[in-house]
């Protein structure tokens, strides 16, 4: 099973990654009707946070993110099912297929974890080095500013006051 056409039907619903039954009933390749039936037989493994109903709005806006031809003329509004609630179907679909498309499943939501987690590294260092840049510009700001403002006036020395320093040539004698 591919991975990649795994995780293209996988959406954000409700804060949360799922997978419709209608999608899952594909890959299974058993008809929609079985896995829901399956899942009423044994209720009690699906609480809320592995399975729910979505609303007649969270559907219509599925349909607007999705070609709405692939949709069908389904009447029905679909389960969502979590990665806790795809696991889940494996304890009740017994099939060498469930198996497998369970075991790709898992592998494609361990992958977007491990995506996520590497973006937020990478958010992480950006900030950092943002950070750091930062107080580079500043502080060539500030060398900037120095640069460009009027030199401090030097303080006229009066002429007797001063004594010169260094060596003085003897004067060549007039014969």
């Amino acid at each position: 099973m591919d991975i990649q056409l795994i995780q293209k039907k996988i959406f954000i619903i409700r804060g949360q990654r799922v997978m419709l039954d209608k999608h899952l009933a594909e890959m299974y390749g058993v008809p929609t009707k079985s896995i829901n039936l399956a899942v009423k037989r044994n209720i009690k493994r699906f609480p809320s946070d592995f399975m729910f109903q979505l609303s007649k709005e969270e559907l219509q806006d599925l349909r607007l993110q999705i070609e709405t031809s692939s949709w069908g003329g389904s009447r029905y509004i679909p389960n969502a099912f979590t990665e806790h609630g795809i696991t889940m179907l494996s304890s009740i679909l017994k099939s060498e297929t469930a198996i497998n498309v369970n075991i790709a499943v898992v592998r494609a939501f361990i992958f977007l974890k491990q995506y996520n987690s590497d973006i937020k590294i990478l958010q992480h260092r950006i900030q950092e080095l943002e950070s750091k840049f930062n107080k580079k510009i500043d502080n060539i700001n500030e060398v900037i500013e120095f640069l460009l403002t009027d030199p401090p006036q030097k303080q006229k020395v009066k002429k007797e006051t001063r004594t010169k320093i260094g060596y003085k040539l003897p004067s060549k004698s007039k014969k």
